[in-house]
């Protein structure tokens, strides 16, 4: 293991851990510190990070691990299927691992990522509120379409692979000032 890979999962594990104290803000950080490996693969320069994504979906797990040990505290349909989204993710990744067929995260996507998201903002600014099944079944397909939509960004299309953290910043910074 490079010095840089050690840095960047220090850096995951560390954005990792405030989901155990604050679920929503803490997966909210979480998942901002997951997507920093482009900022930090632009940055340092301690040796590259080789098989980038087996590398990332391993650290994954960190973050993962930490929704789910918050999330298996839930009742009912939030426990679940948070449970069985989360054995799903597993698969994936076990797929994927053994396959190295990268679309394997495309058809296996990482729908519990997004559901426990959900569930957490829900919890958050609505302690109160119970959802129906009706409700869950919704939400559930939601964060599956749009899980769906970003993992064919980043796994079938592969969009992200052109870029740099820089590049990316300076592309979302042409955009936003196009509409001016």
């Amino acid at each position: 293991m490079t010095l840089e890979q050690v840095i960047i999962a220090l850096i995951r594990i560390t954005g990792s851990l405030p989901v155990l104290r604050w679920a929503y803000v803490g997966a909210l950080l979480a998942i901002l510190v997951d997507f920093s490996d482009l900022f930090w693969m632009g940055v340092l320069d301690l040796g590259g990070v080789p098989n980038y994504q087996t590398f990332d979906k391993w650290l994954d797990l960190v973050y993962m691990g930490a929704f789910f040990y918050v999330s298996i505290k839930w009742t009912g349909h939030d426990k679940t299927i948070s449970i069985i989204l989360f054995i799903g993710r597993i698969l994936g990744l076990l797929v994927f691992e053994f396959t190295g067929f990268r679309l394997a995260l495309l058809y296996i996507p990482n729908v519990f990522e997004f559901w426990f998201l959900f569930i957490a903002a829900r919890k958050h600014f609505y302690p109160l509120y119970v959802i129906n099944l009706k409700g869950t079944l919704i939400a559930l397909t939601c964060c599956t379409i749009l899980k769906i939509g970003q993992e064919w960004v980043l796994h079938g299309w592969k969009y992200l692979d052109n870029f740099t953290f820089f590049e990316a910043l300076e592309i979302i910074y042409l955009f936003f000032a196009f509409w001016k």
